[in-house]
């Protein structure tokens, strides 16, 4: 059976921020819902699982992919006229995440400011409840419309269904390869306020009076403007943004390692917990900049791995174990992957 929308033996590697060399057995450009329900039926015929890839920015892509893989295209947004002061806006999976940014906080809506440049689509960003300086798409999401795939039912998720923890929620567990998200739900108002608590923003704006605090879309320009200053663009260095979590752990931990280094970063979670920065750990352990092979610490920002060329899944996780190895040899924390293996995602329990 063929379909214009089919692509048999689907060279992956573009469509992968990390550029890891994939074959996949099919691959789906979907238009519409119709063609997400036939590719659920595709993966039904043969027995393959079936793969959501989003922007491709989160997952890393084995040379071989046994799968149908789902790449959904973008619908437009529907505005309605006039605007009102609070708004829920239904937005496809396939809506790049750094437009709809932009579009909402150039039209006054507070919500997605603090998110601003995150690589990847609109249908990705609940699955791994997407977050940067202090804020989390779970602040903003009302839900999920999409498909479950085995009864290519329909469903609507609302997200205090998802089970929403840091870069965690229940499309990575239980849900994990059995649920496609087709569409978002965010709730945003024109009568917000800005998040500044994060470090980099209180001192940046901290100072200034209330008066002078900048609009959504000035505060997502400057965002964008502070990421691109430390992480690679993709498109120009292959990467795959954080590539390790910040390691939460226990207060006790936190004060006994800032003893031994009084500069640790440590980023309040709750009552008993806090978050450090894993980037600092990395770099504190010499591995900025190092390299092997075909991948390296970035020299700017030692969170985020980057790949020259040539490499492949399996060097890449065994490099990363390596820098997971010297941080809790000198640390004694375990740096956790923030992207998963398309491997796992099929195969583990």
């Amino acid at each position: 059976m063929k379909h214009p929308f089919f692509e048999a033996q689907a060279d992956l590697q573009p469509h992968n921020s990390l550029q890891l060399p994939c074959i996949a057995s099919w691959c789906c450009e979907a238009e519409d819902e119709g063609d997400v329900l036939e590719a659920c039926a595709l993966a039904r015929r043969y027995g393959l699982p079936l793969l959501a890839l989003g922007g491709g920015s989160n997952l890393l892509l084995p040379p071989r992919l046994e799968a149908v893989v789902l790449r959904q295209k973008a619908q437009p947004l529907e505005w309605p006229d006039p605007l009102p002061v609070d708004l829920t806006l239904r937005v496809s999976a396939g809506y790049s995440w750094t437009a709809l940014v932009e579009d909402t906080t150039q039209r006054g809506y507070y919500g997605l400011e603090n998110l601003a440049l995150i690589p990847g689509q609109a249908g990705a960003a609940p699955i791994q409840n997407i977050g940067a300086y202090g804020r989390e798409i779970k602040d903003v999401l009302v839900g999920v419309e999409g498909y479950w795939v085995d009864s290519q039912q329909r469903d609507w998720i609302p997200a205090q269904d998802c089970a929403f923890a840091y870069r965690m929620s229940r499309f990575k567990q239980d849900w994990r390869q059995r649920f496609i998200i087709t569409h978002v739900h965010i709730q945003l108002t024109q009568q917000g306020e800005l998040h500044l608590d994060y470090a980099d923003l209180r001192a940046r704006f901290g100072a200034r009076p209330a008066s002078d605090q900048p609009l959504p879309w000035q505060l997502a320009q400057i965002i964008s403007q502070v990421r691109r200053e430390k992480l690679p663009n993709p498109l120009q260095l292959p990467n795959a943004g954080s590539f390790f979590k910040n390691p939460v752990v226990s207060i006790e931990q936190a004060e006994q390692l800032r003893q031994l280094w009084p500069q640790l970063p440590v980023y309040p979670v709750n009552a008993q917990q806090v978050k450090l920065a894993a980037g600092w750990l990395i770099d504190q352990s010499g591995l900025k900049g190092w390299r092997q092979g075909a991948f390296a610490v970035h020299q700017q920002q030692a969170l985020v791995l980057v790949h020259h060329g040539g490499g492949s899944l399996e060097e890449l996780l065994a490099f990363a174990s390596q820098i997971q190895q010297r941080v809790a040899e000198r640390f004694a924390v375990q740096l956790e992957r923030e992207p998963d293996s398309a491997l796992r995602l099929f195969h583990a329990s």
